[in-house]
């Protein structure tokens, strides 16, 4: 009787599992999407500061891959919504969901990649400590909790719940 009570997945055709998909993961994007938005356009006016010139050239190194990396992932976040519309109608949605998911995916490494080395550009010039190197490590092994560990924990736990 319990058994029958419960139900396992949606009763739905593919075609409205891709429309329910497309839906939760624009509103993902739009989340990182702003955040990157923003955080690129603050990179991009570092180079018109004018301590820009006095800094290291490592320093200077860090920030041009930083900038690289904020436009790759820009590029990467903004795709599906590019992707959605260039396919829109040609009936090819639960194949589009698939790759915009992988596009944001990739697109979220190069966030944690462009946050990582921001913050290593921004902590070097702040300070001259020893510590940064560490105090980065620590921030990223935080992301890395918070972005995959956890709801890869989540997800694997749930799937052999509801497997078993």
């Amino acid at each position: 009787m319990m058994q029958e009570g419960r139900r396992r997945g949606r009763d739905e055709t593919e075609e409205e599992r891709a429309d329910r998909m497309w839906g939760e993961l624009i509103q993902e994007v739009r989340v990182a999407q702003t955040g990157v938005q923003i955080l690129f356009g603050f990179l991009l006016t570092v180079v018109f500061q004018p301590k820009y010139a006095r800094l290291a050239h490592t320093d200077q190194v860090i920030y041009i891959v930083t900038v690289v990396l904020g436009a790759c992932a820009t590029g990467a976040l903004i795709g599906p919504v590019s992707l959605h519309r260039l396919v829109a109608g040609r009936r090819v949605k639960p194949q589009a969901v698939r790759i915009a998911a992988r596009m944001t995916l990739v697109g979220l490494v190069l966030l944690l990649a462009t946050m990582t080395s921001s913050l290593l550009l921004i902590l070097r010039v702040a300070t001259q400590g020893d510590y940064v190197p560490w105090l980065v490590a620590a921030v990223v092994a935080w992301y890395l909790v918070c972005w995959y560990a956890l709801p890869l924990w989540v997800r694997r736990r749930h799937t052999s719940r509801s497997n078993g």
